[in-house]
């Protein structure tokens, strides 16, 4: 899969795709993430994205001409997604990562300061998504947060695709407890249905656990 992410702090998505399994898939080739400033789209010779808003108010708003032509400079393929980050968009959960984990390529608008000018949304028709109901300074944080998510659904990202079948949300309940040497700390002992090897009792341990928690801890889920 591909990605390309519109943003004014391309350091910021750089940085956090060269660690870890994201950094993995990259050199393997399961992930292209570029990342496209519309700064380098400008016309203004001060490289300025944003302005004040008709009308008045605070805070400053993104510019439609550097966005709208950063966001045309390049192609995109028939199975391509095209998004936006904002807490306006319906809620990001399992079920939208494994949608959006069967498209070719996604392509992700990250707003900053204020907001976009409205003409960005009406010319490019993104579809708009949300971490959840609160704001935050730009969409990067945000849209890091998808493509890691999106990306455990790829084949190749992780060592095992299986391991996001077990994911919290993956089956609507949260992910069972988790144990690993040594098997008895500070008088707390790995359960002995870990242990003994019998396959079916620990599905069954597992599963069991995976309800209480989600019982105790978001019974909205059991709904």
């Amino acid at each position: 899969m591909k990605f390309n992410v519109l943003t004014l702090f391309p350091e910021m998505i750089e940085t956090y795709t060269n660690f870890s399994i994201l950094k993995r898939a990259v050199e393997n080739n399961t992930l292209e993430i570029n990342t496209i400033n519309p700064r380098d789209f400008t016309l203004d010779k001060h490289k300025k994205v944003d302005d004040t808003p008709y009308g008045g108010g605070a805070g400053m708003v993104l510019m439609v001409q550097p966005y709208v032509d950063a966001y045309e400079s390049f192609q995109k393929p028939e199975n391509s997604l095209t998004l936006m980050m904002t807490p306006q968009g319906e809620p990001f959960k399992e079920e939208l990562a494994v949608e959006f984990s069967k498209y070719d390529e996604i392509n992700i608008l990250c707003g900053h300061y204020e907001g976009f000018d409205e003409r960005i949304r009406e010319i490019i028709k993104p579809r708009e998504v949300s971490l959840g109901d609160f704001v935050l300074t730009g969409g990067e944080l945000p849209a890091l947060c998808l493509i890691d998510a999106v990306s455990r659904k790829i084949e190749g990202t992780l060592g095992k695709i299986e391991s996001a079948d077990e994911d919290s949300f993956s089956n609507g309940l949260l992910e069972y407890p988790h144990y690993t040497r040594p098997r008895e700390y500070r008088g707390l002992k790995v359960p002995e249905v870990l242990l003994n090897g019998n396959h079916k009792e620990i599905a069954k341990f597992r599963y069991e656990e995976s309800l209480k928690r989600t019982k105790i801890k978001r019974p909205d889920l059991l709904k």
